[in-house]
């Protein structure tokens, strides 16, 4: 199935409770999560249940906020390999703060030997890092990106990488059309990646003259873009324009449940 960044920023533009938040709420709840995750203890026999039952109140937010289960799955999975290639190595590598290791009865080639320990080590990094994709994707699917540009801003980030990040937004989709004219124009003249008739270095000799021409393309327009900034009085002391917004008692609401969630899922689990 093709997912394009349309159809993702289609997902933040429905109405649901969670989409309904203010956007700051939204960023804290996605920084509490992986704050939690990410400091708890590497070795503990309660890691993963602790991460399954905050990955279980993820994915009751996802169901109430109505996402296209399809987008999010995929998504997940688009991400996956980064954190799974750290995970699964870790049975196979001796930590240097474990102490003892229990060897797992198993023979393998190349003279590798696994532990019990490591596999352990492994699920906890998997299981974090399952936790922070969810929530980061939870965040990106229920918030517009204006939106998150302008709640970061309202919650203390500096100026600057507001700024950054609203250039990023409004030319993140010119540069992805201009990624698909090159896809287009590629497929035209019959080239397939996945080709087994041509050699393998040919292939990615043209899949780096596609690489080298986007950015050649991107700093291109980057170029004209502030050019066209600075004819328009654009300096340093421009400011993204903010409208003020209270949060409302809802806003409270949610924010206080789910950091309860996490306080209650650590002292009693």
């Amino acid at each position: 199935m093709k997912i394009t960044l349309t159809d993702i920023e289609r997902e933040s533009y429905k109405d649901s409770p969670i989409h309904r938040l203010d956007g700051r709420i939204k960023i804290l709840i996605m920084l509490s999560v992986i704050l939690y995750a990410v400091n708890l203890p590497r070795m503990h026999e309660l890691n993963l249940i602790r991460l399954s039952m905050i990955e279980a109140y993820l994915i009751a937010l996802i169901i109430i906020a109505n996402l296209n289960p399809v987008y999010t799955f995929f998504r997940f999975i688009a991400i996956l390999p980064f954190g799974l290639g750290i995970a699964v190595l870790q049975p196979f590598i001796k930590q240097p703060f474990i102490e003892s290791f229990t060897l797992y009865p198993m023979s393998l080639p190349f003279g590798l030997t696994m532990t019990f320990e490591g596999l352990e080590f492994g699920a906890v990094l998997l299981g974090k890092f399952t936790v922070c994709a969810t929530s980061i994707i939870l965040l990106s699917s229920t918030t517009q990106m204006k939106d998150m540009v302008v709640s970061a801003r309202r919650l203390g980030v500096p100026k600057e990488f507001t700024l950054l990040l609203t250039m990023m937004v409004r030319y993140l989709f010119v540069f992805w059309n201009v990624l698909k004219r090159i896809r287009i124009a590629q497929k035209t003249r019959l080239f397939n990646m996945w080709n087994k008739k041509v050699t393998r270095k040919w292939t990615l000799e043209q899949i780096g003259h596609s690489i080298s021409s986007l950015f050649i393309r991107s700093y291109e327009q980057g170029e004209r873009t502030y050019i066209s900034m600075l004819c328009r009085g654009y300096g340093s002391s421009q400011q993204v324009y903010m409208d003020k917004k209270a949060l409302g008692r809802m806003d409270y609401i949610f924010f206080g449940l789910t950091c309860g969630a996490i306080v209650c899922v650590h002292l009693f689990v």
